[in-house]
């Protein structure tokens, strides 16, 4: 019982400690894709990341922008389906089911960031009405199709040779 105890232990410390850098950046820029595919860097401040390299999955961001959704709305791509991803124990600013509830009630707007950051990965960015922005990486339907084995559907590049 004391193994599985520490076993359970240790898988906790390297899941939420060990495969994450956190850093605080302070200002820095996000990037977002315009409605007409082109990218765009935006300034934010307050901007804290946290990423790992186990995973291209393992990013989450938080800032703060002086943009409204409805603003961004006008000039940046929707992006269909977001689904925030739960952030480590060491990242409390990034909570998952609370900007899951704030899109589903029309109080976040996500937006593309950038399509396919590593193969089938999308960055997602989303701001809530106070100037709140998170990101955080989604797999989107290419990776879906090609990670559980099967080829691309149409309309997707064809995938690396590493992802096959």
């Amino acid at each position: 019982m004391a193994l599985a105890v520490l076993a359970g232990a240790g898988l906790f410390y390297l899941e939420q400690f060990h495969w994450y850098d956190v850093r605080e950046e302070g200002r820095g820029t996000v990037t977002l894709t315009t409605v007409d595919g082109t990218r765009e860097m935006l300034d934010v401040t307050g901007l804290s990341i946290a990423e790992g390299d186990s995973s291209p999955l393992k990013y989450r961001a938080c800032f703060e922008i002086d943009a409204t959704p409805q603003a961004l709305a006008d000039r940046f791509a929707p992006y269909p389906d977001p689904e925030p991803t739960v952030a480590p124990v060491t990242f409390p600013c990034f909570e998952a089911d609370a900007l899951a509830s704030a899109l589903a009630a029309g109080d976040a707007l996500a937006f593309m960031g950038q399509e396919n950051v590593t193969y089938g990965i999308d960055r997602v960015v989303a701001v809530g009405a106070g100037g709140e922005g998170f990101a955080w990486h989604q797999i989107n339907r290419c990776g879906a199709r090609v990670f559980d084995g099967d080829p691309p559907p149409e309309g997707c590049p064809p995938p690396p040779a590493d992802t096959e």
